[in-house]
């Protein structure tokens, strides 16, 4: 979420650390990967030794677009829809995620193994067909290592294998970039360029997730980007258009112990507006009132909206086949904006089978805006076996 956080995934690859090191210290074969983990325990490693989100600071770029070491984890995160451009009007949504996370705090001090890396990394992408309602995503992970898995500031880079982004023009303030990667046979390449000025979510940038100092990230976005590229499916090549959305943070963190998961929502709104909600779920069902959001309007201002000027209300639900019921119709109101809005999955089937099983996926905006964005939910199908497909291992 925005906590994209999927902060969640990003801290249970510390849990499989030494499993993943294993599979790639071997013959490089797909292996499987399984987990049943809860997003509560997920987040609950230890913090001691690492940075802290624990004040407001200054944003200094290009250097915020890159890595941040001395923080547990930290991940650079691409949403968008897009539409072919060759006269068939098919509608893609798009997922890229790259996590980095910190085996230990880096005043261990380096190691001189290749394989004795502190950093490991952590990719997840995919695809939907909106039209033929096919969910294509993949999980990868890696040591950070030359040539196999890192981030880089000086130029704005992250990558793992053939998932990257990349900075395509000057990064001293909103950056351009390309990403390409593949998910389960499908791809993409794709140049986004920024249409608004950076947004600091929080106060500042500095956005508070739990009770507790320091339980909070570093995070800012680019809510629109106008995007052109193409997406591979099936070996056909398609010319696409349309809108993504760029988040980064960076944490040392945890889930408060009454806290279960979150719902986010990422939206772009026909009107020029972008829309950014999240509400922390409580174990009493409940928004955690460390909930925030924002509204950034055509020009770029930034309204903030705390968890009170807010509300969502789930209105239809999917069972997942592999278990776990989400949410996938939502009603939410911003009363003191005007805004009250239905978001809908553009299909139901966009779940991530992945070391941490959660749904990301596209949805349709109507009401008194219409548009496009993104859902997140996690914590849906904590403790519930997937099928553990395949990951590629670097």
């Amino acid at each position: 979420m925005v906590y994209q956080i999927l902060i969640v995934v990003a801290l249970r690859l510390l849990l499989l650390a030494p499993l993943v090191i294993a599979l790639a210290a071997c013959d490089g074969s797909r292996q499987p990967v399984s987990a049943s983990v809860s997003v509560a325990e997920a987040m609950s490693g230890d913090t001691v030794g690492y940075a802290r989100a624990d004040r407001v600071r200054d944003f200094v770029f290009p250097e915020d677009h890159g890595p941040h070491p001395a923080f547990k984890a930290e991940w650079w995160y691409v949403t968008g829809n897009v539409r072919a451009t060759d006269g068939t009007d098919r509608r893609f949504g798009i997922q890229f995620t790259v996590f980095r996370s910190a085996l230990a705090p880096d005043t261990v001090g380096a190691r001189e193994s290749g394989w004795g890396a502190n950093q490991l990394y952590m990719a997840h992408t995919a695809i939907g067909d909106l039209e033929a309602e096919r969910f294509y995503d993949e999980e990868r992970f890696s040591r950070g290592a030359a040539g196999l898995a890192g981030a880089s500031s000086d130029p704005v880079a992250a990558f793992l294998g053939p998932v990257r982004l990349e900075a395509t023009g000057p990064a001293d303030g909103p950056v351009p970039i390309r990403l390409t990667g593949s998910a389960d046979g499908a791809a993409f390449d794709l140049e986004a360029e920024p249409v608004k000025p950076i947004v600091f979510q929080g106060d500042r940038g500095l956005s508070q997730k739990g009770a507790g100092e320091g339980n909070a990230s570093y995070y800012y976005a680019q809510t629109r980007m106008a995007t052109t590229g193409t997406i591979t499916i099936g070996g056909e090549a398609i010319p696409v258009e349309g809108l993504t959305w760029l988040d980064r943070e960076w944490s040392t963190s945890a889930l408060s112990e009454n806290q279960v998961g979150w719902d986010w929502f990422a939206l772009h709104l026909d009107d020029g507006r972008d829309l950014m909600l999240y509400q922390l779920r409580q174990t009493d069902g409940t928004k955690d009132p460390l909930s925030k959001g924002s509204l950034v309007l055509e020009d770029g201002t930034k309204i903030h909206l705390d968890s009170g000027m807010y509300s969502l209300e789930p209105l239809a639900t999917w069972s997942s086949p592999l278990g776990g019921d989400y949410p996938t119709r939502w009603r939410l109101r911003v009363p003191d904006q005007g805004i009250d809005l239905e978001v809908e999955a553009a299909f139901d089937e966009q779940e991530l089978d992945a070391t941490v099983r959660y749904w990301e996926g596209s949805v349709v905006v109507t009401g008194s805006a219409a548009g496009v964005g993104f859902l997140e939910m996690t914590g849906y199908a904590d403790g519930l076996e997937g099928n553990a497909r395949p990951t590629p291992t670097l």
